[in-house]
Order: structure tokens, then sequence, then C-alpha cells
């Protein structure tokens, strides 16, 4: 099975560059879902986070991920130890979810974070691809997704990393400057295409 790890910042176009991994019969495993998911579920995980940040936990059991978020907001040694603590728990998840895929018989697997350069995982592809797309039309985008202000969307796409940081750390750059989605989706399917054509015939892990 062929494990492509997908980043790049908001608003570049990774939902539809996923979509395609899918409809090539390919499993997208979403780091930001498996977190959230960790936050809500492991009990172990849990008790860590409480007891380096406190009762920051819901009625229900759960994180209260805006607690939380309160909590290492503006302090980097909090936000460093979030970071160490999660870090096992979420390499372990996406672990087991690659398994489970492949189990399956997959013969194509996406790993998508926006930190999977940062965090070790992109050790774990194959292959790595950045979404990269205009600052602009990434900023009208979000606007248009979360129906957002514009100077609020412009700060996220500011404190996000720069292309430069992508391009420097990705095997693959996929740059949706595309003003028809299907334009930009044809163009990921291709790439995809030949990133499994040539792995599978080359050798994979």
């Amino acid at each position: 099975m062929i494990v492509i790890g997908i980043t790049g910042p908001t608003g570049a176009g990774k939902t539809t560059a996923l979509n395609q991994v899918e409809k090539l019969g390919g499993t997208v495993v979403d780091c930001d879902a498996v977190y959230h998911e960790l936050l809500k579920s492991d009990t172990t995980l849990q008790t860590f986070l409480c007891n380096r940040f406190g009762d920051i936990k819901t009625a229900d059991g759960g994180i209260d991920r805006k607690a939380l978020g309160r909590v290492v907001f503006g302090d980097a040694k909090a936000l460093a130890d979030l970071d160490a603590i999660i870090k096992p728990f979420v390499t372990a998840a996406v672990e087991r979810a690659l398994a489970a895929a492949k189990e399956q018989g997959k013969r194509l697997a996406a790993v998508d974070g926006i930190t999977i350069i940062e965090s070790g995982l992109a050790a774990r592809c194959d292959t790595t691809v950045a979404v990269l797309a205009p600052p602009e039309e990434r900023v009208r985008r979000i606007c248009a997704r979360e129906g957002i202000g514009e100077e609020y969307a412009r700060s996220r796409v500011a404190a996000q990393k720069e292309d430069a940081f992508f391009r420097a750390n990705c095997d693959h750059v996929l740059y949706n400057d595309c003003t028809d989605p299907e334009q930009f989706a044809g163009r990921a399917k291709a790439l995809f295409e030949g990133i499994m054509t040539q792995y599978e015939t080359g050798g994979t892990r």
C-alpha cells in the first residue's frame, strides 16, 4: 500500500485533492479528526492532559478543546508540552488506521495534516505532497467557506507557514491556481495516479 502525506496551508484545496484519493479507492486519515476523537475517547490521553493543564474536561468526560486552547494560546512552553503529550497518541492512532486500510486491501492511503512535517509523520509516508495556492485566492476561499470577514481570514493566512517551507520539505507540489475546481481535481488525480504507478512498479513499503 502506498502512503502519501498531504499537507499545506488552509484554503489551498486539500479537501479537493483528498476527494481524489477516495475516488481512486484510497483511504484518507485526517490527523485533525484523529486528534479530536482522541480528546473525546482516550482516557489515558485525557489523564495526561489534565495532569498538565488542570481540569479541562467537559461534562461528558472528554477534553474541552476551547478550555485547552485558552491554556496554551500564547504560551510557547504550554504549547510545546501539548505537542509532546499528543504526538505519540496521534502517531499510534494513524498507524492503526493505516494498518486497517492495508488489511482491507487498499492500494492507496493519504495522511492529511497541516503539521505532518513538524510532527515526524512524513517519515511514515512513501512520499509527500504540498497543496499550495495564491494567498489572495486562499483568503477568498476561507471567507466563502467559513463565512468570516476578510481581515480575520488574512490573519489566519499570515499566521501559517509560507509556501517556501512546504516546497522545501515535500516531494511534490500541487499548485491550485485553478478557477475551476474540476480542473484542480483533475490535476490532483493525475499526480496521484502517477505516484501510484511509480511506486507500484518500483516497490513500496
